[in-house]
């Protein structure tokens, strides 16, 4: 089944899950912002087949999330390294972490925290905020067309 191109709509949700939107790809990105750079880590944390697993980084390469560079360690493998927008990613796949962890999980159930390097301490939960720095609620936004 082909999948419909969504980059020329006006929707800024279709058009980053036309550019990344796939599972594969998400949890590719979440574990290149957990330190993975190489196919192996990749391959061995998400158990998927190599040529899915290949088709993915390529299409992340392509989209400009990851970048492919010479080993670090000067041996004869590449590794993936997350670009600026890759990076960028961070901030929604925390949201889609944290909204999964309040709607996903029973409360006494095992899960993986993303915690404060400094002080162990869990992430505070991300809001939205209004231009003077009040806190909204899903009630509080609606989406319009703006000109550019």
């Amino acid at each position: 089944m082909r999948k419909t191109d969504l980059s020329g709509v006006s929707c800024p949700i279709a058009r980053s899950l036309s550019d990344i939107g796939d599972w594969w790809s998400l949890l590719i990105v979440r574990d290149a912002l957990s330190g993975m750079t190489r196919f192996s880590e990749f391959q061995r944390s998400l158990g998927c087949a190599k040529n899915i697993l290949s088709a993915r980084l390529a299409k992340l390469v392509e989209r400009d999330v990851l970048t492919l560079a010479p080993a670090s360690d000067g041996s004869a493998y590449n590794e993936y390294r997350l670009t600026d927008k890759g990076k960028a990613l961070r901030v929604p796949l925390v949201a889609l972490r944290q909204w999964g962890e309040e709607h996903l999980f029973d409360a006494d159930e095992e899960r993986l925290s993303l915690v404060d390097k400094r002080d162990g301490l869990p992430v505070a939960r991300l809001e939205l905020h209004a231009q003077d720095g009040r806190a909204l609620g899903s009630d509080d936004v609606e989406t319009r067309t703006s000109a550019p």
